[in-house]
């Protein structure tokens, strides 16, 4: 199967809905675009990645009411960085929903989410109907893709169906991911929003 650079979200989101792997650019790099409730899909995203099992894959959202797709609770601690943060590239753990696949969830049921405030990344996300994941596309510890030829390189070709083309993306740090549960929270990734930035 060849990939195809492509600017369709409409084909983007069927490919997804169908159960397939969109790349696809977000705030920080390219990220690839399963649908969460299509274990197989997850399965190749980790194929793809040559990822480890027990990392699990982060999700976005394009709207925060999709929250409710993913977790039942939003604890005080978290709303206050969804109010500071979101839209960006803050990833919040949460607890996950019961029957979510557990390639989303660490070992202690947790799922991290970010609504994303890249505007391809959200449209695909609306035109999906669905939470995506947004894991790098890139082979698991190498440097992110900024570009879809830099998606090409990366990666098996033959596994990904579809890159929806965002053009070149400026050098970034990753998001930051932090665990809210916690006094004060943990910072289990420092990226674009800074430690401090978190705990003031």
């Amino acid at each position: 199967m060849t990939s195809l650079i492509g600017t369709s979200i409409k084909k983007a989101a069927r490919i997804i809905r169908d159960g397939g792997v969109v790349a696809f650019p977000t705030e920080t790099s390219y990220g690839l675009g399963a649908s969460i409730y299509h274990s197989e899909a997850l399965k190749t995203i980790y194929d793809l990645k040559e990822r480890p099992e027990e990392k699990p894959l982060l999700v976005l959202i394009s709207r925060l009411d999709d929250l409710k797709k993913v977790t039942e609770r939003i604890p005080d601690e978290a709303r206050a960085m969804i109010e500071r943060f979101w839209p960006g590239p803050l990833t919040i753990l949460f607890d996950a929903l019961p029957g979510l696949d557990n390639r989303l969830k660490n070992p202690q049921g947790k799922i991290a989410v970010r609504l994303t405030s890249h505007p391809i990344a959200r449209e695909l996300i609306e035109a999906s109907g669905i939470p995506i994941t947004g894991t790098s596309a890139n082979p698991s510890g190498a440097p992110p893709a900024r570009s879809p030829q830099e998606v090409l390189g990366n990666l098996k070709s033959n596994l990904l169906v579809y890159i929806l083309d965002g053009g070149v993306l400026p050098l970034s740090p990753p998001s930051t991911i932090v665990d809210p549960s916690t006094s004060p929270p943990t910072v289990l990734r420092e990226g674009v929003i800074k430690t401090e930035d978190i705990l003031s």
